[in-house]
Formats: structure tokens, sequence, C-alpha cells
């Protein structure tokens, strides 16, 4: 007696893809995007100006009138020494301490903060964007356009998910921070990998808000304050081999210094919640910051936007000693500004050490292009320290206006990559370890 085999089971259909939202369902978004990115755009102006009018103040008229050096070992002991004592008091006395502990925060705007917090998160911001600790704005201007867009838009508009504004700002303040839409189009892209995306239709239905939101803001910051990061830097040709290989290099070891970091970073932490007092912790943070403004100068303090621009004018102005201890100044104050208390982002200050590492491999071996050097520099410091790829592509890429540069930091970058994927993070848990 024989049998049949049974049937094989026939490949079921393959899913159609997701319908796009009709136009009528994406309409609604346009006024709220378009105010939302200019609201966050004007806040994230009023912080800056703020910040840098104190910070002449400090920085310039203060010791001029006392007739200190303005960039002196004391004055930058004294100063940043004294950011933290203020900074400290707020933390302390503020409702809602400004915010939780800003090692556990990634970027900024996962969840909405309280009103009553935002206050005293951009007081202690301000002090520290202007007395000189190695923390740029993103983090807490993020926060406060998130809380603000989520208190506003639950009052105006109470039906409409939480959800909507936490992107819409999230998306503006990053469009007003790079003066570009694209760079919130690449973060909110990631976001949504692996993840259901929030509405129903295609990923450029859902990025349809926060890309108006983002375009909003940076057209704002772009018509008042003229943001550039491009360095200036000699224009760079055609890429030959010897730069590929240089890229690949700079950019894997720029990771593996970064990943130096990252593993101190959960012990550098608990190290000073062991004072367990905002009141000891910002003080002591602020003194060491200053000891280490001392031993690298004062292009290592501040966010270093700036000061990225100030190396790259002269590429050749410094030895690779130079640019060494620079890189490993500024590295150690971005892990002891983050984990001490100061509230800050992490990014900008990354951009500084993977300038600073990329501009030390010229200086070491004059083969390597500085614009090569400064990107993939960039490039591997960034992908440890925030673990955002397409952050890092577009930062590296943006600091050198050259296409040929994007297509050797998008290989650069795989390697790099490999080293820092599945490793711990500069991000910590509430019970004190690290990310993955």
């Amino acid at each position: 007696m024989t049998t049949e085999a049974p049937a094989a089971a026939s490949p079921s259909p393959p899913s159609p893809p997701p319908p796009s939202s009709p136009a009528r369902a994406l309409l609604p978004l346009v006024l709220p995007a378009l105010v939302t990115g200019v609201v966050c755009s004007l806040l994230f102006l009023a912080l800056d100006w703020v910040a840098e009018r104190l910070q002449d103040v400090l920085w310039e008229r203060l010791p001029d009138a006392l007739d200190i050096g303005r960039y002196s070992s004391l004055w930058m002991i004294v100063v940043l020494t004294a950011t933290g004592v203020l900074v400290g008091l707020v933390v302390w006395k503020a409702p809602g301490h400004a915010g939780p502990d800003p090692a556990t925060m990634g970027l900024g705007g996962e969840e909405p903060l309280p009103m009553y917090v935002l206050p005293g998160l951009a007081v202690a911001s301000a002090l520290m964007l202007a007395g000189g600790p190695s923390l740029g704005p993103e983090n807490p201007i993020i926060a406060i356009n998130v809380g603000l867009a989520f208190w506003a838009g639950k009052k105006l508009l109470p039906h409409t998910p939480a959800a909507l504004w936490v992107g819409l700002a999230s998306s503006a303040t990053i469009g007003a921070l790079f003066g570009t839409p694209i760079a919130a189009a690449l973060l909110v892209s990631e976001q949504f990998a692996g993840k259901p995306m929030p509405m129903k239709g295609s990923l450029w239905d859902n990025l349809f808000g926060p890309l108006l939101a983002a375009g909003a803001g940076a057209m704002t910051t772009a018509l008042i304050s003229s943001p550039t990061f491009d360095l200036g830097l000699p224009s760079f040709g055609n890429p030959g081999w010897r730069d590929l290989l240089a890229a690949i290099v700079v950019a894997c070891a720029a990771a593996v210094l970064g990943m130096l970091a990252v593993y101190a970073f959960p012990y550098v932490h608990s190290a000073f919640r062991t004072l367990r007092h905002p009141m000891l912790m910002l003080p002591l943070g602020g003194l060491v910051l200053g000891l280490l403004g001392a031993l690298g100068g004062h292009l290592t303090l501040f966010k270093g936007l700036h000061e990225v621009g100030e190396l790259a004018a002269d590429p050749d102005g410094w030895s690779a000693g130079e640019f060494a201890t620079m890189t490993v100044v500024k590295l150690a104050a971005l892990v002891i500004a983050a984990t001490c208390g100061f509230r800050g982002g992490r990014i900008f200050p990354a951009v500084f050490v993977g300038a600073a590492f990329g501009l030390c491999a010229h200086a070491l071996v004059p083969g390597v292009d500085p614009a090569v050097g400064i990107s993939a520099g960039v490039l591997g410091v960034l992908l440890a320290v925030t673990r955002q790829g397409w952050v890092a592509l577009f930062t590296a890429a943006v600091l050198v206006a050259s296409p040929a540069i994007i297509a050797l930091m998008c290989i650069a970058s795989l390697p790099a990559w490999l080293l820092v994927t599945g490793r711990p993070q500069m991000q910590l848990s509430e019970d004190g370890t690290a990310i993955r």
C-alpha cells in the first residue's frame, strides 16, 4: 500500500506595502509643525544668546576689569569651580532639581519633563554653557522644547497624541541646532528602526511632520544667526587609495579611543555619586575641569564647535603632541562634565575630540589629508559616544564641504561600527550600569 506525500504548502503571498496616508491625514500636521519649528528655534537661540552674553562677562569683561589673563590657569580653575557651585545650587534648590541625572539620558526628549522642571534646567544649562564645561546645548534644549511643546499641545489640542508633540519638538530642535533638517530626518529614521511607526503609511508619511518642523526650525536659525558647520578647509579632490586607508585607520582608532571613555563612564559616575549631594559633586567636578583646562589650554573648554574652527583654520599650527594633549584632555573633560551632574549634551564636545585626534594623525603622518583626518576622527568618536550611525556620518561629512568625503566616510564607518556595536553605551540606567 502506498501513501501519497503531503502536498508542499504553498508559500504565503508577500505582504503588501503599507498604504500611503492620504493627504487629508497629513495636512493637519502642517500648521503645528511650522509653529513648533519656529518656536523651538527661537527658544534655542534665546538660550544660546543668554549663554554667550554671560560667557563674555565671565571670560572677557570680568578678567579684564580685574587685570587677570582671560584664560590664565588660575582664572580657568576659579571660573569652572564657581560654575560648579552655581549649577550645584540650581540642581539642589530648583523645583525638579533641573531634570534627571544627565548621565542616564540619551539625546533628550524621550519623555516630556513636567513644566516646573524646565526653568531650573534652562538656568543650569545657560550657566554650564557660559562657564566652560565640555558639554553642548543639545540635550537640555531638546528636553526643554519637548516639555513646552507637550504642555502647549495638550492645552490647545487635547485630543492629539503625546508622541506627535515629542516628535515635532525633537525634530525641530535638531534642525535648529544643526541648521539643516537633514540631521533630524536621519535621526528620526534611525529611531523608527525595529519599532512600529506611529502613523499608518510609508516612512515618508511618518517623516512628513518631523521633517516640516525641522525645516522650519533650521530656516529660522539660518535667517537669524546664519550657522555653519563647514570648517573652511582646502577643497578635497578625488580620493585615492591612500585616503581610503587613512580614513579607515583613523576612524577605527578614534572609535577605540571613544570606547575607552565609554568604559570609564560608569566608574567615574559612581565615584561622583559617592559624594551624594550636588553641592559636593558639581563644585568638585568644576575644579577638576578647571585643572584639565589649565593642562589642555582654553581650546579644550566650552562645547567645542567654535574651538574646532580655530583648530581647522591652522591644521599645522600645533604639534602632534599638542593635538594629542587636547584630544585626551577634552575627552576626559567630557566624561567628568557628563558624570558629575552638569546639564548638557555630548555630541559637540565629541566633535572637538574627533577633530583634534584627526589633526594629530595629520601631524604624525603628513600624508593624511586634514579633511580626511578630521572627518574620520569625528566619525569614529561619535560612533562610540552616541552609537547613532546617521548622526555620526552626517556630522563627519558636513564639516568638510566635499562630496568625495561622503563616500570615504561611508566605507570607514563600517569597520568602525564593528568595533562599537553591541558594546556598552555612554548612557547609564537608573542603577548606574551602562546601557547596551
